[in-house]
């Protein structure tokens, strides 16, 4: 954990993951959380009135340095992503979400900041070993030579070498975790910005909800993906911002399934089976993703273990709840 009596900034606070570590760190202690978020206020995923709760550009400078006055340790959460369907059709715009790292890294060296998390992602990993479905784990290693996810993978490599050279040349102290895609309940599951469990618990509940009992599928629903509980993430990025280890690390599952296998797991949740439509023009992204965890557990002697299963019955117990009182 961060010192909680210090002030924390946590970047993205409105958004998925930044609302569930804003959460986490008010139920350990924490008396200083300033949440900073692009979107309004009343769109965040969760807020919290006792915390300090500010709607900020972050891509421009001058919002960064009101961000990070008087900040001890920065969680940079904040970036203009989605799932594969978003990435693939917005690559301008995952491009310019360096805008953020980089002017957050400029104002967090001027405000002496103590602790600077990045986010980043497996999507910084080489395409050339991600083609096959029944795809070996990635090791850190394998983001190099870059030939990482065209627009947010190299937004993400870039904005991890700008925390290296921050780090080596100015001092300021990063962490940088690689996430293999996150997911859990107060989060997006429509409108197109979802990952894959939150789309697929959505298709499915829809299904049942109306009785139409079919689903589409990106793809031939063989692609191959790893995918962590939020629960999970929170944990390990504490655990990594806390500690002395300064490369970038996975923090990922390392429980490999097929998007039929997790439409599989969904159904039988609702208790039903669906037809399957495959949309095979769809984005799909690459055939085989998977965390190879060697490196976390040599170093923390753990790794991300929330059973896909048990992770995603609680999502889908919330995305119910949203779409039943819709």
């Amino acid at each position: 954990m961060p010192e909680l009596k210090e002030q924390i900034v946590v970047c993205g606070a409105g958004g998925f993951i930044g609302g569930h570590l804003v959460a986490q760190l008010r139920a350990a202690g924490a008396t200083r959380v300033r949440a900073v978020d692009l979107k309004p206020l009343g769109e965040w995923y969760q807020k919290f009135d006792d915390v300090e709760n500010h709607a900020l550009d972050l891509q421009g400078l001058e919002d960064c340095r009101k961000a990070l006055r008087g900040a001890h340790t920065v969680y940079n959460l904040a970036a203009d992503m989605g799932g594969m369907g978003f990435i693939e059709l917005n690559k301008g715009l995952c491009m310019l979400t360096v805008l953020i790292n980089t002017h957050l890294l400029m104002a967090a060296r001027e405000a002496g900041v103590q602790r600077y998390f990045y986010s980043s992602s497996a999507c910084v990993y080489a395409a050339d070993k991600q083609t096959k479905a029944d795809v070996s784990g990635l090791k850190e290693s394998d983001a190099y030579p870059a030939m990482p996810e065209d627009g947010y993978g190299w937004e993400k490599l870039f904005s991890e070498r700008m925390c290296r050279h921050f780090r080596e040349d100015f001092g300021l102290a990063t962490r940088v975790a690689r996430y293999h895609n996150v997911y859990g309940p107060n989060g997006t599951y429509d409108g197109g910005r979802e990952k894959a469990p939150a789309a697929v618990c959505r298709k499915v509940i829809a299904a049942k909800l109306s009785g139409r009992h079919e689903i589409e599928i990106w793809g031939d629903g063989q692609q191959t993906r790893s995918f962590m509980y939020i629960d999970d993430c929170v944990h390990g990025s504490n655990m990594l911002l806390d500690s002395d280890f300064v490369e970038p690390i996975n923090v990922g599952s390392s429980q490999k399934v097929t998007i039929n296998q997790l439409v599989d797991i969904a159904e039988g949740m609702a208790g039903l089976k669906l037809k399957r439509r495959y949309k095979l023009d769809a984005p799909k992204g690459v055939n085989g993703r998977n965390s190879d965890n060697t490196l976390i557990k040599k170093v923390f002697n753990w790794e991300p273990s929330i059973r896909l299963e048990d992770g995603l019955e609680k999502t889908y117990k919330w995305i119910y709840e949203q779409m039943r009182k819709a």
